[in-house]
């Protein structure tokens, strides 16, 4: 039988001929008779129990019966649908990101760090402008002048011999024009 025909009616006369691998294992009845009654029962009580027992247990076989041919059938649904236990993770994963953007604890973290991140902002703009105007001061220093004084000097020594037309730079052995010698090993 498939699973798309199948009869779910629990006082069907076709409710037990399903053939399914999820059964029940039934009461031995021989087993339960050797045990003995409960005190206070009566023999009519106990044979009505023992025959409610094994109805429930047919009915319990049943429904796991039953609840593979759906499983069966929603699968087989799902696969000609396209969805597949990964959509089905994406969808929920997507659901939940859904329901914690929507949520009063994001909504307060996130205007807390929006207001953190502009107060952060605002102290780094700060900031920056009071080491430029620090800058400039030094730069107008009597300090810097001095100092970048110097540097132009030597700098104007070190140019100031190319633009001479020598390319050669003073050596600083004193060996005049000749050549340094080459001692490189490879």
């Amino acid at each position: 039988m498939d699973s798309a025909g199948q009869d779910i009616n629990l006082n069907s006369p076709n409710k037990g001929l399903l053939s399914d691998s999820m059964t029940d294992v039934p009461v031995d009845t021989a087993v339960a008779a050797q045990t003995p009654a409960v005190e206070g029962l009566s023999e009519a009580e106990e044979e009505e129990l023992r025959a409610e027992l094994a109805k429930v247990e047919e009915e319990i076989v049943t429904l796991r019966q039953v609840l593979a041919a759906k499983e069966r059938h929603c699968g087989e649904l799902k696969r000609k649908l396209g969805l597949s236990a990964l959509e089905g993770l994406k969808q929920n994963l997507s659901r939940s990101w859904h329901d914690v953007q929507v949520s009063n604890a994001y909504k307060k973290t996130q205007e807390t760090l929006s207001q953190a991140g502009q107060k952060t902002s605002a102290a780094l703009s700060t900031m920056g402008s009071a080491i430029s105007r620090k800058l400039g001061d030094m730069r107008n220093s009597a300090t810097f002048k001095s100092f970048e004084d110097r540097v132009g000097t030597i700098k104007s020594k070190v140019v100031g011999g190319r633009e001479n037309g020598s390319d050669n730079l003073p050596s600083p052995t004193g060996s005049g024009d000749k050549p340094l010698p080459d001692h490189t090993p490879f």
